[in-house]
């Protein structure tokens, strides 16, 4: 093995080699499990929530891979409607042409050609994650199988009277000229205006006044609503008042929804452009008015001098008007949510259209059973609440889009209007009795990118065909999601799983987190604190990473404060951690359901880890290859030394914890009980003790042959465990392991994972080493404490020991002095005082190093003093930060509490040096 350990010389190399030799594929054998990837967009690039998620789905396909189960996790992108004809458009902006000038065949073609060249960026990245999806059954949702299946739940559900067209009120982006799911408008607190407008009472006896954000949105007014309670109104309910700036009269009308404490308790009502309107509308039958084209212009309709005005435009002009009328009672700052589009960056409008849409109570009663009686379970369970919530709560689901990108509705209209529905024209022809003479035109619209989505777990498995792949691996076994799409796209895929499969779709849902900065702060590109997966993997210095950030700003003059705070958080760029430190860095952090604080100092503390690893490996490899470890089974006698014993016994600890964990999605105490077993019993311990047996010549060949063995088993065996956290490292080096161990096989993907057998934990030889370890931390306790050379061997002398103490003592000697360097081990009489000594205990023993001559007093007095002064003036100044109202008022709660528990850690540590002073000028 090379001495040092790089990932990039690794990495590419293996996950080629199991890509070429089909292992991510089913085997055909044992339990079906099978993991559907959240298709990401084709348009799309790894971020670090993709990174999280697909390291978390990686690690339990990997893991029941390996456990002997059928193992699917099928692999796949969505056509992203939206997304992809906006990077299309945006190529042909930069020829000067349009989609229109090219037509919707020709554009189509030109989205197929990019989708081939260039769609392939986020697969590409998967693969450097580790991630071991079957390729060879990937899928696309536009490709021809899917576009089947999205055809023939269309069809059905058409026919079931759970589809219809209607004219319904939707978020339409008036930029892009369609309607957008509300996964797709993001809402942030913007700073805006309230006007407060004087609405004339028609009988001339005076006005109400209405407050809105909007006050474009007057013209299509259609009601005033009070609360039927409110006192200072009910005189005027039926009554009407004259809306100003147009010709018409609008009732006032009393509805329960209005707050009578808010505002004046008047609300206008706009059922055209709001969607609490419109159900209010519904609810009184008001007229809807619809005052806005495609363009968020003012329209035709409105007869009045704002025609053809932008929505802005018309704004101010109305509210120039009403002043000049004397109907403007004031205008005050406010802070609200403004809907945007999350690709166009335009505010959205509740826009009234011809929309397709999906009839969503029947499909969600038996989706909401499906939970409550247990079919399916959420992990955590708390994430159930949200869902029946949004499932209690469902509203028909708009599933038309205005774009030409996508599956497109299989409807069809004669010249009257009629519309015919079938899986092709032909069929809606045949299924209508319509000759060949009869013209008809399809729909224009496509299909909501979700709709498709929703159909992923069988689809994919090849529905509406009977395939082997539908039979064996539907239902899935576990979804593994966020919790911002369980409404998008995890209760339709259960609604249209037991729809047209008469099974969920899955029997357990994972919601994890989400990734943030080391502060907690979300990471956006506005805040400079994105990190991209692929360069904490291979590194970036620091003017590319300003260039990149710079580059992918939506607002330019936002781009030297991102680079200000890039260059101060990233002096030297991004060190290169490798894939297996990433992963390993995520698995740590996934606490069930909490988000997580991703902070570089925990990537560098893993990738310290995997180097931890590598050199042990080395070390095994260098004291057992071409050796005799007692593999071969030929009647080489074996004796395993007491350190030997423990440590396959904290094996089967460690290994029953880890399955305990995986199992229960605790991936956190899963890295956990993995990082603590290599490093602090394994590496720190185990590596030292068998130093000693096979360095000493008086060890005999019995327990030097046991020791090589147990290096190997053990180091063969953890190399399993950690394989689904860290496939790269634990390849490479199984590779060279797996020989001495007597095991065969291509690949670690292939071997069985570790299962726990209690008949090899020796209690006996863990309560033992256990004793040894407490030993020799107490000697380094004291030589730390003292600041004695670690080189130095040392004398120690015990007292108050039991006769057990004495059997160990005997048992052990080789570890105690050569471990904890020790020179000599004398036991105190009963009537013998011991000289000034450091003492600590093992048990009830009392091991004591005698001080005179190990330190040099003056020098060590005066190291202790230096320190204590500089401890002090820490400290000082800590308590004077501390003490400045303005800092504790202002600052951060979290830079105050740390500032508090670095004051309190200061003074544990001038306590700790004042003891050891007070304890040296004895001497």
């Amino acid at each position: 093995m090379d001495k040092i350990y790089n990932p990039h010389a690794i990495e590419q190399h293996w996950y080629e080699s199991w890509e070429r030799d089909g292992h991510f594929a089913p085997s055909g054998t044992g339990k079906p499990y099978c993991i559907m990837i959240p298709p990401p967009n084709v348009t799309g690039s790894l971020h670090m929530g993709h990174a999280f998620q697909d390291t978390l789905m990686d690690a339990l396909i990997r893991y029941h891979r390996m456990r002997g189960d059928n193992t699917l996790w099928q692999a796949g992108t969505d056509h992203a409607g939206i997304a992809t004809q906006m990077v299309v458009e945006r190529q042909l902006a930069a020829q000067e042409t349009t989609r229109h000038d090219l037509g919707r065949e020709d554009f189509i073609k030109r989205i197929w050609e990019w989708k081939q060249e260039s769609g392939g960026t986020i697969t590409r990245q998967l693969r450097r994650m580790g991630s071991s999806l079957d390729w060879s059954r990937e899928r696309f949702t536009m490709d021809e199988g899917l576009s089947d299946a999205v055809k023939e739940v269309f069809v059905r559900l058409y026919e079931d009277d759970l589809i219809y067209r209607g004219k319904r009120l939707v978020n339409w982006d008036p930029v892009l000229h369609t309607a957008v799911s509300d996964l797709e408008v993001i809402s942030e607190e913007e700073s805006g205006h309230l006007w407060h407008m004087r609405y004339p009472l028609a009988d001339g006896s005076g006005h109400l006044v209405v407050a809105t954000t909007r006050p474009e949105t007057m013209l299509g007014d259609t009601a005033v609503a009070v609360h039927p309670e409110d006192e200072r109104y009910q005189a005027l309910i039926g009554n009407t008042i004259r809306l100003p700036l147009t010709d018409r009269e609008i009732p006032i009308i009393a509805d329960d929804y209005v707050d009578p404490e808010f505002g004046t308790g008047c609300v206008k009502i706009t059922p055209a452009h709001d969607f609490n309107d419109y159900a209010m509308g519904q609810r009184h039958n008001l007229p809807v008015i619809n005052i806005f084209t495609v363009d968020a212009c003012i329209n035709g309709e409105i007869k009045s001098d704002y025609r053809g005005m932008d929505r802005f435009a018309a704004r101010k002009q109305i509210v120039a008007d009403l002043k000049a009328q004397g109907l403007l009672e004031k205008i005050e700052d406010h802070r609200l949510m403004v809907p945007r589009g999350d690709r166009s960056g335009a505010i959205v409008e509740p826009y009234l259209t011809d929309q397709w849409f999906v009839k969503i109570g029947p499909l969600a009663e038996p989706a909401i059973k499906a939970v409550e009686d247990g079919t399916i379970r959420f992990v955590p369970d708390n994430w159930k609440n949200t869902y029946y919530e949004w499932m209690h709560n469902i509203q028909d689901w708009c599933i038309s889009r205005q774009i030409w990108w996508g599956h497109r509705i299989p409807a069809w209209y004669d010249e009257d209007g009629n519309v015919y529905v079938g899986r092709s024209e032909q069929e809606a022809r045949t299924r209508n009795d319509l000759d060949a003479n009869v013209a008809l035109r399809q729909d224009e619209d496509v299909l909501d990118t979700w709709f498709s989505s929703a159909l992923w777990p069988f689809s994919t498995l090849g529905w509406p065909q009977q395939t082997d792949a539908v039979k064996t691996f539907y239902p899935t076994s576990v979804l593994v999601t966020g919790f911002d799409i369980i409404f998008f796209w995890v209760a339709r895929m259960i609604m249209m799983g037991l729809k047209f499969m008469d099974e969920v779709p899955f029997h357990e849902i994972y919601i994890h987190g989400l990734v943030r900065d080391a502060h907690g702060n979300k990471m956006s590109k506005s805040k400079g604190n994105v990190l991209d997966p692929i360069d904490l993997i291979d590194g970036v210095d620091l003017e590319s990473l300003v260039a990149k950030r710079r580059s992918s700003l939506m607002q330019p003059q936002m781009a030297d404060r991102i680079e200000k705070l890039t260059r101060k958080d990233f002096p030297d760029g991004i060190p290169a951690y490798g894939t297996d430190a990433l992963r390993f860095t995520f698995a740590a952090l996934a606490s069930t359901g909490r988000d997580i604080n991703f902070d570089l100092g925990r990537i560098e503390g893993y990738r310290n880890f995997c180097n931890k690893l590598w050199n042990a490996a080395r070390y095994v490899l260098m004291n057992t290859e071409d050796q005799d470890c007692g593999q071969s089974g030929a009647g080489a006698d074996v004796e395993l030394s007491a350190a030997d014993r423990w440590i396959i016994s904290q094996l089967q600890q460690t290994e029953l914890e880890v399955i305990d964990a995986i199992e229960s999605y605790r991936f956190d105490l899963a890295a956990q009980a993995i990082y603590t077993f290599i490093w602090d019993e394994y590496c720190d311990w185990y590596l030292e003790l068998s130093k000693p047996v096979l360095t000493d010549s008086n060890s005999t060949p019995e327990a030097t042959r046991g020791t090589r063995q147990t290096l190997v088993r053990v180091m063969e065996t953890v190399l399993r465990l950690i394989h689904p956290l860290t496939p790269f490292i634990s390849e490479e080096i199984w590779q060279r392991m797996a020989p001495l161990a007597g095991v065969t096989g291509e690949t670690i993907m292939r071997q069985p994972y570790p299962v726990p057998d209690p008949s090899a934990i020796d209690t006996e030889a863990v309560d033992e080493i256990n004793w040894v370890k407490e030993f020799i931390i107490g000697v380094r306790k004291i030589r730390s404490g003292m600041n004695i050379d670690p080189r130095k061997l040392l004398p120690v002398l015990l007292e108050s020991g039991s006769g057990t103490d004495q059997a160990r003592l005997d048992r052990n000697l080789q570890y105690l002095t050569s471990v904890g360097r020790i020179e000599s081990v004398t036991w105190l009489g009963a009537d013998e005082t011991a000289p000034e000594s450091s003492t600590a205990l093992v048990g009830n023993m009392k091991l004591l190093i005698p001080l005179a001559g190990l330190i040099d007093k003056d020098a060590e007095l005066a190291r202790l003093s230096r320190e204590l002064e500089r401890k002090k003036d820490e400290l000082e100044r800590c308590e004077k930060k501390l003490s400045n109202s303005s800092f504790v008022d202002k600052a951060p709660k979290e830079v105050v509490a740390k500032e508090q528990a670095r004051a309190t850690e200061l003074q544990a540590t001038i306590d700790s040096l004042q003891t050891q002073q007070e304890k040296i000028q004895t001497l």
